[in-house]
């Protein structure tokens, strides 16, 4: 069994809801059904599990008057050997997105509350449903604001990959002891993580992919569950896509490898197909965003709070949501080749880049880059802590930071960060730390 941090927010949620269910969303096959059965068996006397796309049938519930009483009833019919306990039931809804109707009505039975419920899905059924007509839906559906609280889970993490390879958190802890104080790291310990690290960069956080690896430790079945992973994708751009979009939809997933391995990772147009632009291609994108696949980072014209205000939206990089997929987007002597740490070139940069999104992204921190259209100088993220802008450089091996040495002489961040193929140190307000310590990046004291 996988231990995940998500628990610990379906316990929050329950603990502090007032008349609210739980709205879960993220990419297929990050363990979301999984972990919330997992919560329900433990947590109430009594579990209810409905998925709406394995039965179709189970969303006559929501047809009709979605008055509680009367979903109460139809639910009992169509299951009869559940029970109902009043503030100990739990009511799952999987696959929300093909009944909107379904999502609608969980503001009435947030206002209800006789019983929880959390329902999880992806907003592509919402968006992009191809099951009923789609103006029809629009006119169905009422997204339950207020009586609904929506939150993203990510497939596992670093730190959660490290629990799964039995490293304990008391040991994660005294890591973490080393980044707070900025002091080197003794050899063995970071050889240790930095091979834990380059698994991961192969490995990823898909759960099933994860069990697949300490089960096996071959990395060849790894790719092969991860081609699995593909294969559902694909069945949910032909289920949600219109015809038109499915090929542009596929052409933008398939060409990050493209994306990431040019000097400058901005996302282009051209790199999809040779005369590509914004227009044909950026409803693909929003899909692909929308479905939990890759996530936007965009680059801000000044590096000064609110970010937000700065952000160009003509200006992005676009990242794989998980590193070990998109590692597998390469190929496997690709991925081979970072697992014995033999890979150069271009490619590596921007797979790292992809690494330390993948770390910074999955702990809910906001990012973006820094960029002028002038210059050569880049900042691969930067992102607001304790009222201030904080860079980030990625390097995929050692080497000079001229671009962090010309930010912090202008824009006097009160630190920075350094992640590299190496150990920590600080000088001045520059912290140089191994890249495997990025899982800690946002939890820092005031420094």
């Amino acid at each position: 069994m996988l231990k995940r941090k998500f628990y610990d927010e379906l316990y929050d949620w329950k603990m502090t809801k007032e008349k609210e269910c739980l709205f879960v969303t993220g990419a297929r096959q990050i363990g979301k059904t999984y972990i919330i059965e997992q919560f329900g068996l433990e947590n109430y006397a009594s579990y209810v599990y409905l998925n709406l796309f394995k039965h179709p049938e189970q969303r006559t519930i929501f047809e009709g008057s979605l008055e509680p009483n009367e979903i109460y009833k139809k639910l009992s019919l169509l299951l009869p050997d559940i029970t109902f306990i009043e503030k100990g039931t739990l009511i799952f809804i999987d696959e929300i997105q093909v009944c909107p109707k379904a999502r609608t009505a969980l503001k009435f039975l947030a206002i209800d509350d006789r019983y929880d419920v959390i329902a999880s899905g992806s907003l592509l059924g919402i968006h992009y449903n191809k099951l009923s007509d789609e103006e029809e839906i629009e006119k169905e559906i009422s997204i339950p604001v207020g009586y609904e609280r929506e939150v993203e889970m990510y497939a596992l993490d670093f730190e959660e990959f490290l629990w799964a390879n039995g490293v304990s958190e008391e040991a994660i802890s005294l890591l973490k002891g080393y980044f707070n104080r900025h002091e080197k790291i003794p050899e063995e310990i970071n050889e240790r993580y930095q091979k834990l690290l380059h698994e991961y960069l192969v490995v990823g956080g898909m759960p099933e992919v994860v069990k697949t690896f300490l089960a096996t430790s071959n990395f060849q079945a790894v790719y092969a569950e991860q081609q699995k992973i593909f294969k559902a994708y694909e069945d949910d751009i032909q289920l949600y896509a219109k015809n038109t979009e499915k090929p542009k939809i596929l052409a933008c997933y398939r060409s990050i490898p493209r994306q990431l391995a040019k000097e400058y990772t901005k996302f282009q147009y051209k790199t999809v197909e040779k005369h590509g632009s914004a227009k044909k291609y950026d409803n693909s994108l929003l899909w692909l965003e929308n479905a939990g696949l890759i996530k936007l980072v965009y680059n801000v014209s000044l590096p000064e709070m609110p970010l937000k205000s700065y952000e160009q939206p003509e200006n992005f990089k676009t990242y794989v949501t998980d590193i070990g997929m998109a590692t597998a987007l390469f190929g496997f002597e690709t991925q081979a080749a970072l697992a014995r740490k033999e890979l150069n070139g271009h490619a590596k940069g921007g797979i790292y880049e992809n690494l330390i999104f993948d770390m910074l992204y999955k702990h809910k921190i906001p990012l973006n880059y820094f960029k002028r259209s002038d210059s050569t100088q880049e900042i691969e993220f930067i992102y607001e802590k304790n009222s201030a802008v904080i860079p980030i450089e990625v390097k995929s091996k050692r080497g000079s930071t001229t671009s962090l040495n010309e930010f912090i002489s202008e824009f006097q961040p009160p630190y920075a960060f350094k992640l590299i193929d190496g150990n920590a140190g600080k000088d001045g307000t520059k912290i140089t730390l191994p890249q495997f310590m990025a899982m800690f990046i946002g939890e820092e004291a005031l420094l």
